[in-house]
């Protein structure tokens, strides 16, 4: 379960950045997580409330926002939504797509008191 990990992570950019702007507690963390990122985003707010027991994070509320996997297709050369690995491209069929953006997972905010 690399979620364990990927909170662990989180946690200790929330830890750096509060320490780094001296704040005192951190209410809400907005993580963007692409559908393609092979991340469980259950798994992690699972994982996020053991970990973060204890840190500046504790009690801080998790969002999560899922943007599409998108790709360019060799074929046709279109840029085009995936929903996973593998899919064909909805333009002309083709299974010749490059992953160009969705599958990622970045810390996009923090809101703090």
């Amino acid at each position: 379960m690399h979620e364990l990990a990927l909170a662990r992570s989180v946690v200790k950019i929330v830890e750096d950045e509060a320490a780094a702007r001296a704040v005192a507690g951190v209410k809400k963390i907005v993580l963007e997580i692409g559908a393609l990122s092979c991340v469980d985003p259950r798994a992690l707010e699972f994982s996020f409330d053991a970990v973060a027991s204890g840190t500046i994070a504790a009690g801080a509320s998790l969002e999560i926002e899922t943007p599409p996997g998108q790709a360019r297709c060799f074929s046709c050369e279109a840029e085009v939504e995936i929903a996973a690995r593998g899919a064909a491209c909805p333009e002309c069929g083709s299974h010749q797509l490059f992953v160009i953006g969705g599958d990622d997972m970045v810390v996009r905010s923090l809101e703090v008191h």
